[in-house]
C-alpha cells in the first residue's frame, strides 16, 4: 500500500502542476496540446482519486464536457474545460 499511496501523490503532484500551468496561461493551452488524450487520462486518473465532494463533482463535469468537445473537434473549448477540471482537483488537493 505504501508504494501505491506514493505514487498517487506523485500523480496528485503532477497534476497540480499542469492546473497551475494551465490555470496560469489557459489562453495558450489549445496551442500546447492541452487538449490531448494523454491529458485527458492524466486528469481523469487524478479525479478518480479524489474523495466525493463538490469539486469532484466539478471535475467530473468538467473533464465530460472537454471530452465532447475534443470529439466535436473544438479543441480550444476542450482545453478550457479541461482546465477547469483540473483547477478543481487542484482546490481539492490545496484544502486539504
Amino acid at each position: 500500500m505504501g508504494m501505491e499511496s506514493n505514487m498517487i501523490n506523485k500523480l496528485l503532484g503532477a497534476a497540480t502542476t499542469a492546473a497551475v500551468i494551465l490555470a496560469v496561461a489557459p489562453a495558450s493551452a489549445a496551442k500546447l496540446g492541452g487538449c490531448s488524450g494523454e491529458n485527458m487520462m492524466k486528469t481523469e486518473s487524478v479525479i478518480e482519486v479524489m474523495p466525493d465532494g463538490p469539486e469532484r463533482v466539478t471535475s467530473q463535469k468538467e473533464i465530460a464536457i472537454a471530452q465532447t468537445a475534443m470529439l466535436d473537434g473544438k479543441m480550444g473549448a476542450c482545453a478550457m474545460h479541461l482546465s477547469k477540471a483540473m483547477h478543481a482537483a487542484s482546490m481539492n488537493q490545496a484544502s486539504k
